[in-house]
Formats: structure tokens, C-alpha cells, sequence
């Protein structure tokens, strides 16, 4: 049994290994020149133990694509400040065009700042950039930290990639709280998954990543944000995306055929009910 991935911070090197094997494609969906430079040997590593029905890097990819529009089009409706809480070594400051004037605020584990700061001491950032040291499960160290981003901004948007689905329900049910309490967040993108994503994701995790388990999973995903008083303004369905970007699911032969059989049976609303298995949702204050 792989014990490479020892905790939810080494996904991160997970995660930056794909978007540094997409930057590598011909014709890729983004490019990210700094991901390697983080992701190092740890990252080729974990990269080595992944299963090849695991279709996790494809939805890095996909997800990568639909939050940096989300961000932009926020940009353009006067955000001035994003919040990326639980970073990782996610490298949008560095990549993405941006507003000199926007502030970017990274905040998560010390290591992870430490790694990340220690990795691209020579790279200019395009927007004005801090890191900040947080466990963001010490509630009133992140109450404290909301507060004092409100007294410097206007319009804030808070950023969770794949952080809310390592908490469990009642610890995403207080960051919703807290979040809401801050009126200038007027932003946040979560991650999505349906009952069966969760299900069938659940097997092939315990595989490869039994130390970083999803506790997420509440019984109805959309209704748990709507009583926490946020609201779904967009909602981008990944294989949607996919399909767009010409990128599909990269499904094994036997799985893509069952799928098809599967689809030619089922009628139209079951078979878009089946694309939408994962997703990622712009919320904004209800």
C-alpha cells in the first residue's frame, strides 16, 4: 500500500504535477511554468503511485481552466482582493494577467508557505502578493484574519480549491458562517461533487490517498450553502467543460464503453444528471 501521500498538504504536490504535465502537452489549456519548480521530486514521486483509472489529473486541468475565468470575470465586477485560503502551490499570482493594484492574500499550513516562499524567492508576482501562516480549522485565528482582510479591502473574493472537501460537514458548516459574516466577501468558489462522484472517487482514494480522505458529504450539496445564506450564481460542470475545451474524460476502454452502452439506454435528463458529477460553484451572499 502507497504511504507517499502522508496528508491533505501533500495533494498539493499532487495537483501541481498535473498542471505541470498539461503545461508539457502541444496544445495546452493554460500554461503554468513555475509548477515543477514546487511540485519537485516529492511531486514526480506521488505523481509515479497514481492509479491509471485515476482521472484526478484530467479534473485539475478542467477545474484550473474554470477558476481562472471565474476569477476574471470577478475581477470585472470590481474585486480587489482574493482570498485563496488552504493555497497549496497554486501559482495564479505569477501566471495569470492581473491588476497590479489587486491583492492576492495565499494562506495556509506554515510548511507549505515556507516551501512555497523558499521556491520562488526570485519570481516577481503580477499582483501585489502576501502569505499568511494559518491552520484554517483554528476558527478564531481565521475570524481574526477575515477581520483584518475587511478593514483593507472593498470587494473580497475567497478562493477554497479543494480545501471544503477535507472538512467535514460541521467545520464547512462554520467557515460558511464565518464567511458570510464578512460583508465585502461578496465572492467564493467551492468544489462540487455529486453523491456518486463521491462514492466511486471514495475507492480508488483509499487506494492511493487513504491519509487525505474526503469528510465533506453532506445530503444535499446546493440546500447545505442556500441554509448557510449562499447562493449558486454559476455553476460549471466539469465533463461540460470538457466538452467545450475538446478536452474529454479520459475514461480506460472498458469503463468508456459501458458508459456509452450505459448512455444509449438512458434518457436525455439522465444522461446530462450523469456529466454533471463534478463541478465548481461561484456562491455568492444570499
Amino acid at each position: 500500500m502507497n504511504q507517499v501521500i502522508q496528508n491533505v498538504s501533500d495533494t498539493a504536490f499532487l495537483v501541481a504535477g498535473f498542471r505541470a504535465l498539461e503545461s508539457e502537452r502541444p496544445e495546452p489549456l493554460f500554461r503554468d511554468p513555475l509548477a515543477w519548480k514546487l511540485a519537485g521530486d516529492h511531486g514526480r514521486k506521488i505523481l509515479a503511485t497514481v492509479p491509471k483509472t485515476f482521472v484526478g489529473g484530467w479534473s485539475v486541468v478542467i477545474r484550473t481552466v474554470i477558476i481562472d475565468n471565474f476569477i476574471k470575470e470577478a475581477i470585472e465586477q470590481g474585486v480587489d482582493t482574493i482570498l485563496n485560503l488552504g493555497a497549496g502551490l497554486d501559482t495564479r499570482p505569477y501566471r495569470m494577467e492581473l491588476p497590479e493594484t489587486l491583492r492576492w492574500i495565499e494562506v495556509d499550513f506554515p510548511h507549505v508557505i515556507a516551501h512555497k516562499g523558499s521556491r520562488l524567492a526570485n519570481e516577481q508576482p503580477n499582483c501585489r502578493l502576501d502569505r499568511i501562516e494559518l491552520d484554517l480549522t483554528d476558527r478564531a485565528s481565521r475570524q481574526r484574519l477575515l477581520a483584518e482582510v475587511s478593514e483593507s479591502a472593498e470587494k473580497v473574493l475567497v478562493l477554497t480549491e479543494g480545501v471544503v472537501p477535507y472538512l467535514s460537514n460541521s467545520e464547512a458548516s462554520e467557515l460558511a458562517g464565518d464567511l458570510r459574516a464578512v460583508e465585502k466577501i461578496r465572492f467564493w468558489i467551492v468544489d462540487y461533487f455529486s453523491p456518486q462522484a463521491l462514492r466511486y472517487g471514495r475507492k480508488l482514494r483509499t487506494r492511493f490517498m487513504r491519509n487525505a480522505p474526503f469528510q465533506f458529504e453532506p445530503t444535499n450539496w446546493f440546500p447545505f450553502f442556500d441554509e448557510r445564506r449562499w447562493r449558486a450564481s454559476e455553476v460549471s460542470y466539469i465533463a461540460e467543460e470538457a466538452e467545450r475545451l475538446g478536452r474529454p474524460i479520459p475514461l480506460p476502454l472498458r469503463l468508456k464503453l459501458w458508459t456509452t452502452f450505459v448512455g444509449l439506454l438512458a434518457s436525455r435528463s439522465r444522461r446530462e444528471r450523469m456529466k454533471r458529477f463534478a463541478a465548481y460553484v461561484l456562491l455568492t451572499p444570499r
